[in-house]
């Protein structure tokens, strides 16, 4: 009997950090989701899918505070060591990321209110595309994570150069609407915050697939690994 309670504790530890992993994902897919209806909501203007992204933030938080509970709750019982000590503070991590993805998606899906106050601009659909680009590097950087994959991390974080350029050029386009016509003023700030927050959701999901990286390599993602020897600078 006293043989079985060292494999008994590495099969209680790998199921513990399976539902750390579990977890993760079901955070990562709500998540996926409030961005994804917080960029419809705008494109919609639809005030009643803008509260339902506000109200299931809530949820994402829950998933947090309950990664976290676990996460210390592992350290302390198990005091893991090598990939098991990685996996566990890069679940941590992901999950702090995470959450800050719900709350961006929130302050997007707040925005619509205002912006139903005013004209629809030509720009809007900028912002969507933007945005579509966003949710298909969260989706792909959690389809990363699902398989362990540094190569499809580094892939992410070398198409986030893409989501820069889109707001890059959409602040200059919106300043450009402001000063030509001063009655888009209001209407080009709000949209213009939009972009902004979706450019923090991508910062948000590089930093998730460099966690993938360190978690699958045990090595920091270098920047000049993160370039994409394709892109034009």
């Amino acid at each position: 009997m006293p043989n079985q309670h060292p494999s008994h504790t590495v099969r209680a530890y790998a199921d513990e950090l399976n539902g750390l992993s579990d977890e993760i994902a079901r955070m990562g897919g709500l998540c996926e989701s409030q961005v994804s209806d917080c960029i419809a909501a705008v494109m919609r203007r639809d005030p009643a899918l803008a509260q339902r992204v506000v109200d299931g933030d809530h949820q994402v938080d829950a998933l947090e505070t309950a990664t976290e509970k676990r996460v210390i709750r592992m350290l302390a019982l198990r005091q893991p060591m090598a990939s098991d000590l990685r996996s566990t503070i890069a679940a941590y991590r992901i999950s702090g990321d995470l959450e800050r993805i719900g709350d961006l998606a929130k302050n997007i899906a707040r925005r619509t209110h205002e912006l139903n106050k005013a004209e629809p601009l030509e720009l809007t659909r900028s912002v969507e595309r933007m945005g579509k680009l966003v949710v298909a590097n969260l989706h792909r950087v959690l389809d990363a994570f699902s398989v362990g994959s540094a190569e499809e991390a580094i892939a992410v974080c070398r198409a986030d150069e893409e989501v820069d350029e889109h707001y890059n050029s959409l602040f200059r386009e919106l300043l450009s609407f402001m000063i030509e016509d001063p009655r888009t003023i209001t209407a080009s700030a709000h949209l213009l915050f939009v972009a902004k927050n979706l450019e923090r959701i991508g910062d948000h999901t590089t930093n998730v697939a460099e966690m993938i990286h360190y978690l699958v390599t045990g090595e920091e993602l270098h920047r000049e690994i993160r370039r994409d020897p394709n892109h034009s600078a």
